[in-house]
């Protein structure tokens, strides 16, 4: 598997992964009273300005098989979750936490409780008016998520070189593809792919801020 198809499996991995996990911590950031919201909010923003080879140094201790964690998991699976696919997809998924996180929670708040009181008061359940009125109603947080977690996911260097190494077919993906061209003074093959994130990170940027002002927040 070459790095651009292990790349784009990465990304597209993580982003459904944090789909699963990020919109039920979303809906609880936008509607807790919880003291620990702070907490909670600095603790998920976070990688937004630690550097991610300290991430990333971190999560290769958790992740070694001497660790609970990596332990657990070599005794579960045989393999280790360092410098494998999995321990990407784990990596990954924390380092691009706030891209899915933030939008998501700031979509629910905009939302408000009170269209979700009526669908209550018309006998959805909360499952039911969650799916049906939230999602719906948070369509454009939902997109602006999915594409900047994909986005970000694709562009990882520091975390993913700590975690996962330089194993073709295996961890390989673009940006550690680019750092070897570089360091054997290959730059046609680094210009290649740089220029393609380039072009790639901003049409994304692009299509984000296009989408967030032709359809403004409407709350109510």
């Amino acid at each position: 598997m070459g790095p651009i198809t292990l790349t784009l499996l990465l990304a597209g991995t993580t982003t459904i992964a944090l789909l699963i996990v990020g919109t039920p911590l979303a809906w609880w950031l936008a509607f807790t009273k919880s003291r620990a919201k702070p907490v909670i909010e600095a603790i998920t923003a976070l990688p937004l300005v630690l550097p991610p080879t300290v991430l990333g140094f971190y999560l290769l201790i958790l992740m070694s098989p001497t660790a609970p964690l990596g332990g657990f998991w070599l005794n579960l699976t045989g393999t280790t979750l360092t410098f494998s696919f999995i321990g990407l997809v784990v990596a990954s998924m924390l380092y691009s936490l706030p891209f899915m996180v933030q939008p998501l929670q700031a979509a629910f708040e905009g939302i408000g409780k009170a269209p979700l009181e009526a669908a209550a008061m018309l006998r959805a359940s909360p499952l039911d008016a969650f799916i049906t009125v939230a999602i719906p109603a948070a369509a454009r947080g939902y997109l602006t998520a999915i594409v900047l977690t994909f986005a970000h996911t694709i562009g990882e260097f520091g975390v993913v070189l700590m975690v996962g190494g330089n194993i073709p077919g295996r961890t390989k993906v673009i940006s550690i593809a680019i750092y070897e061209h570089v360091e054997r003074i290959n730059y046609a093959e680094a210009h290649m792919l740089s220029g393609g994130l380039l072009a790639f990170s901003f049409v994304v940027l692009l299509f984000v801020y296009t989408v967030n002002r032709r359809y403004p927040v409407r709350v109510g």
